[in-house]
């Protein structure tokens, strides 16, 4: 039912007054308890749409925020962007608490109100709805039965002055018929008198039945007011109801309210603005531009005292044996008394292959750069060349001279893989 609360269409409907009109009444309240489960269900799908758009936040958020990581994006407008997903997931969290308040919060308060009003009974229908349409049956009955009157003794009048006119018809049509006897014409007038004495008997009746009923109309308004402001009393209830509960819902929905709400979106701003262009470019251009810092090649002197980490691989037909060296010293220093002290790691090592076998001694090549780790350690280049003097001894140590005459002695490491 649409109304826009003015009584522009009171008179395009049948009287409350009239008999069983105040069914629309009645049935008022069984609206009112209807509306109770729409309003709920219209909300609870709200519910709904708030969750759905919590998880579609945050699902937005992750995706966008390991595309951003993973980007080429830098700097503070990286940060600027990471706020948006940032501000998306508390923006998931608020709508979140939104459905909570709409789908527990809200629901729960209707649904506790409307079993406070409303009553079921056994036999079905509503307490209040039965007691609403005992109250107006009861008022009403009286004045009905004294109506029912009015409208017999209504009929009997003018049907009595119908059979009048009827008669004063034929009474006219005989006079003007020649072919009418003076008898004829006597007995029609005497039709038309006793119809006459008929419609005035019936319209006293009339008179008196609707006198009778006129005077019931104070205590039947009276009964039936006293009934209808129960509903009105109860229909008042439930519309400043609905009213609160609506005010609720707005609250809950208008996030603009909410402090987190506004400072969400007050950090994303300052997040923003905080974005420097200025900034952005000069960490560029001192991580990966101009001003980089650069180690300009200079003259290096050649000396013998360099300790350097160095791997051998060596051949023979059965076997490949990769010879690992590491802490490498000079061949004047003593070598460690445990191997086990020295630290191996495959970034602190190089493996060397052979290129040429010699008396007594053995020539290889590195297969891997070295970079040192250590202050004492020489720095080593792929494809450089060593010389192995002498075998292992039996604690894994052997001596090696480079190519540029250096002798160095370090813990050898041999692992042989079948051809």
């Amino acid at each position: 039912m649409s109304s826009n609360g003015d009584l522009r269409d009171a008179g395009s409907c049948e009287s409350f007054w009239e008999p069983g009109n105040y069914k629309r009444t009645v049935k008022r309240i069984d609206d009112g308890h209807k509306l109770c489960n729409e309003l709920v269900s219209c909300f609870q799908e709200r519910a709904k749409i708030e969750r759905s758009y919590s998880q579609q936040l945050t699902e937005w958020a992750k995706k966008w925020r390991g595309v951003v990581e993973k980007g080429p994006q830098y700097g503070t407008l990286e940060k600027a962007w990471h706020a948006f997903m940032n501000a998306a997931d508390r923006l998931s969290e608020l709508h979140l608490e939104l459905r909570e308040h709409l789908a527990v919060e809200d629901s729960d308060k209707v649904k506790n109100w409307q079993k406070d009003a409303f009553h079921k009974q056994m036999m079905g229908g509503l307490k209040e709805t039965k007691e609403a349409e005992d109250g107006f049956r009861k008022a009403q009955k009286p004045w009905v039965r004294k109506l029912k009157d009015v409208e017999t003794t209504r009929k009997s009048y003018h049907q009595a002055r119908k059979d009048e006119k009827t008669a004063v018809t034929r009474e006219t049509h005989a006079k003007a018929d020649p072919s009418k006897s003076q008898e004829e014409v006597r007995k029609l007038q005497e039709r038309v008198e006793k119809c006459n004495q008929e419609a005035e008997k019936a319209k006293e009746r009339y008179e008196k039945a609707l006198e009778e009923l006129n005077r019931c109309n104070p205590r039947y308004m009276e009964d039936m007011e006293q009934v209808f402001e129960i509903t009105q009393e109860a229909e008042k209830k439930r519309l400043c109801f609905f009213k609160d509960v609506m005010m609720d819902i707005h609250k809950h929905l208008d996030l603009s309210s909410n402090d987190s709400f506004r400072v969400l979106f007050r950090d994303l701003s300052q997040t923003i603005s905080a974005a420097n262009d200025v900034e952005d470019l000069r960490w560029w251009r001192n991580t990966h531009g101009p001003g980089m810092n650069m180690n300009w090649p200079q003259f290096e002197e050649w000396s013998p005292e360099a300790n350097r980490t160095i791997a051998r691989k060596e051949r023979n037909s059965r076997s490949d044996d990769v010879v690992t060296l590491t802490n490498i010293v000079s061949a004047g220093e003593d070598l460690p008394q445990t191997p086990q002290e020295t630290v191996r790691s495959r970034s602190d090592s190089v493996q060397y292959e052979d290129v040429r076998d010699l008396p007594g001694e053995k020539s290889v090549n590195a297969l891997l750069p070295y970079t040192s780790t250590r202050a004492r350690s020489l720095e080593g280049l792929q494809r450089e060349e060593l010389v192995k003097l002498g075998e292992e001894d039996d604690q894994g140590w052997c001596k090696g001279q480079l190519d540029n005459g250096e002798v160095a002695a370090g813990e050898v490491g041999v692992r042989r893989t079948a051809r």
